[in-house]
């Protein structure tokens, strides 16, 4: 078994001999071994991409000191579900993709929250390693420390639609994000539309970057510069949304057409839209990401990119559980489609 103390990984070569029954860490493997955690891991899932003499190397230690993958029975049937905040109904559809899977799988969900001056990062990673879960789905970015504790204790992990570039041999589930930006926009143009404004989110989040980069691609294909002043950068919030519109409006050339970064955005577009005396979509066509449940009930219905968040969330899930099976899988990094959704926001500009 590979749970151990916090001081498991300072035994020395002499110790662990002496003391077999001490538990060894691949932590400790990998510091012996002189490569890193990643590495160890990959030799004991039988996973390519490891040199022969390296891969020999890490064999001996293993064999040396008894190393063995932690077995079903030292799990506690738990998948472990993290996010930086739950908030807004986006976190909740992914709830549900995961209890789904829970469910048919008969194992607990564990709801962990770091909040939002993230202090309990800490603690929540020493509770997980205590808790041992089969896997854990995390929609929070892990940092590389935290994903090499996790290895280090053989528990898998599943990063939910990465904010950031992740090492190759990080498990991931995301959607096309470049994809959804030029749908949405390739929409607004079909409705004749060349005056587009996009209100993004931060550029640090890889998916509003991808988004962004999406609205610029089908702009340049429709040769139709892209303005600076129709690209504003916003909290992925209704507030964040709102301000950003206000401003875009109040151009003296405004745009005829917004593609909001995500729904929660486009409800903020709205509000500005009827502060400004415009109405939508005779006035302003809009267009969201994501599809939550609010773009329906909005009024009118919101034209959106669905990003299918429950079957993303299912797929995470899924994974993660056989990752924590050991078994073989073909890719741990995938990506579903996204679709549009035409409702009643968008129509042509007006004359």
């Amino acid at each position: 078994m590979s749970q151990t103390g916090p001081d498991a990984s300072a035994i020395g070569p002499d110790e662990a001999a002496a003391a077999p029954g001490r538990p060894v860490t691949i932590s400790y493997i990998a510091e012996t071994a002189g490569v890193s955690v990643p590495t160890v891991s990959k030799v004991i899932n039988g996973r390519t991409g490891v040199a022969s003499d390296t891969r020999a190397r890490v064999e001996a230690l293993i064999s040396r000191y008894g190393y063995r993958r932690p077995t079903s029975s030292t799990r506690s049937n738990l998948v472990e579900l993290v996010f930086d905040q739950l908030e807004h109904m986006w976190g909740v559809e992914v709830v549900r993709g995961v209890e789904q899977v829970a469910r048919a799988h008969r194992v607990g969900v564990v709801l962990t929250e770091f909040g939002p001056e993230r202090g309990g990062v800490r603690y929540w990673i020493d509770d997980t390693l205590a808790r041992r879960p089969d896997c854990v789905v995390s929609v929070a970015q892990l940092s590389a420390e935290q994903r090499d504790q996790l290895r280090a204790r053989g528990i898998p992990f599943v990063v939910f639609d990465p904010t950031s570039e992740l090492p190759d041999d990080v498990p991931f589930v995301g959607a096309t994000n470049w994809a959804g930006g030029r749908s949405a926009t390739g929409h607004l143009l079909r409705l004749g539309h060349r005056r587009i404004a996009m209100i993004g989110g931060r550029d640090r989040i890889l998916c509003c970057r991808a988004r962004l980069d999406g609205y610029r691609a089908m702009m340049e294909a429709a040769h139709l510069p892209v303005d600076a002043d129709l690209v504003a950068r916003a909290d992925l919030t209704v507030d964040g949304g709102r301000a950003a519109a206000l401003r875009l409006l109040g151009r003296p050339n405004r745009p005829t057409a917004i593609f909001a970064g995500n729904d929660l955005q486009a409800v903020g577009v709205y509000r500005a839209a009827r502060e400004r005396g415009l109405r939508i979509p005779a006035d302003l066509s809009v267009v969201g990401f994501d599809d939550l449940p609010i773009a329906e009930l909005l009024d009118p219905p919101l034209t959106t990119v669905r990003q299918p968040l429950v079957e993303m969330a299912v797929a995470a899930t899924e994974l993660a559980l056989a990752l924590g099976r050991g078994e073989p899988t073909q890719r741990t990094g995938l990506e579903l489609a996204t679709s549009l959704m035409v409702r009643d926001s968008t129509a042509a500009p007006p004359r």
